[in-house]
């Protein structure tokens, strides 16, 4: 048995709040199921501090992206989400990453995809996932991608230049419609919940039917194994209703848990992720949940605290800090909905894989 090794290029960015390997399509192998071992060796595992590889022990930091020029002339490039679950030994395609999405317009343009505009460039980007599209604008004087900047955002140190990540067109992105079970309320368990997809399947549930406050700690609410089995058991039988099937190995719908804005935002979160308490939330979870906000007779909009008047931002708490969610309501409803997300290259180089996994590739 050969013990040599291989290298695949490979940067690693801060996107959002969270952290992923990102490569270009034609680096990775073509075969699906090869590919997926090599990022399961890159990332390492199944031991929870993954010491054999660059994954972060977190699902936040077992992340990846691959982007691609554009298989549509409405796009300029094509990004494709994978998240590694090292403990199980797979990897997963089921929904959009909208915190890596915010790295993508400035990798696109560092490595060459596209071309720089001053002082701002505007990067259309095919989310594979879900077959929706973003458009990112990223700050870019003099045609160079800027990372310093003045904004942040919570659960990331510092400030950095401002990323727009615009969302038009992602309802029913996963589960094929905004409300896939046809209404803006269901009842499961005796439990009242919203389940709602505008860009990431969700189901809303308020604490407080769970004999909790919704303002603990994230590590607190991992630790509540109780509260986390009820949860996951209500998230297996919501799959189907939500046009997921079966979604013991998915890792959608989301859960989150919503209460009363405790500061100035207008709703309090804990997602799960889905078994995991997240620090703080995703951009697409975010999003989603600020869309049911808007929605009367939701769970959401039973708990959320917004003023009188069209909102054209709205503010959703979390666990690290909050997060504005940017809503366009148009006279058929809810056109678009974006954040303000920033990123930063972290890293730059070649990951090191068995060359005997890569020569199992099947040439073309």
């Amino acid at each position: 048995m050969s013990t040599r090794q291989k290298t695949i290029p490979c940067t690693i960015i801060r996107g959002g709040t969270s952290r992923g390997l990102y490569f270009q399509r034609g680096d990775l192998p073509a075969d699906e199921s090869i590919r997926d071992q090599v990022l399961l060796q890159i990332m390492g595992g199944p031991d929870a501090l993954q010491i054999d590889g660059i994954g972060g022990g977190h699902p936040l930091n077992n992340k990846v992206a691959i982007v691609g020029p554009s298989t549509r002339d409405d796009a300029d490039v094509d990004y494709l989400f994978l998240q590694v679950v090292p403990i199980d030994g797979r990897v997963s395609a089921g929904q959009n990453c909208g915190n890596l999405l915010a790295g993508v317009g400035p990798y696109a343009i560092e490595t060459g995809m596209i071309d720089a505009d001053s002082p701002r460039t505007k990067v259309r980007v095919h989310m594979l996932n879900t077959g929706s599209c973003s458009m990112l604008t990223v700050e870019t004087p003099n045609g160079i991608v800027n990372y310093s900047g003045d904004t942040a955002i919570a659960g990331v140190p510092g400030t950095g230049s401002p990323i727009i990540c615009d969302f038009p067109d992602v309802a029913g992105s996963v589960c094929g419609s905004l409300l896939p079970t046809g209404n803006v309320r269901d009842k499961i368990d005796g439990l009242d919940l919203t389940c709602i997809d505008n860009g990431m399947p969700v189901v809303l549930v308020r604490a407080e039917n769970f004999g909790i406050k919704g303002y603990e700690s994230p590590d607190e609410l991992d630790a509540n194994r109780e509260l986390k089995a009820r949860i996951e058991s209500l998230r297996r039988k919501v799959g189907p209703m939500m046009n997921l099937g079966d979604v013991e190995e998915k890792t959608v719908p989301k859960m989150c848990l919503v209460a009363a804005p405790q500061g100035t935002g207008h709703i309090s979160t804990r997602t799960f992720i889905p078994r995991v308490c997240h620090q703080s939330i995703g951009v697409l979870g975010a999003v989603t949940v600020a869309t049911a906000c808007t929605l009367p007779g939701s769970v959401a909009n039973g708990v959320a605290r917004l003023p009188d008047g069209q909102q054209e931002a709205i503010i959703i708490e979390h666990a690290s800090g909050t997060m504005s969610v940017r809503i366009v309501v148009g006279p058929q409803g809810i056109e678009s909905a974006g954040v303000i997300r920033t990123a930063r290259i972290i890293f730059r180089g070649e990951a090191c894989v068995s060359a005997d996994l890569l020569s199992e590739q099947k040439q073309d």
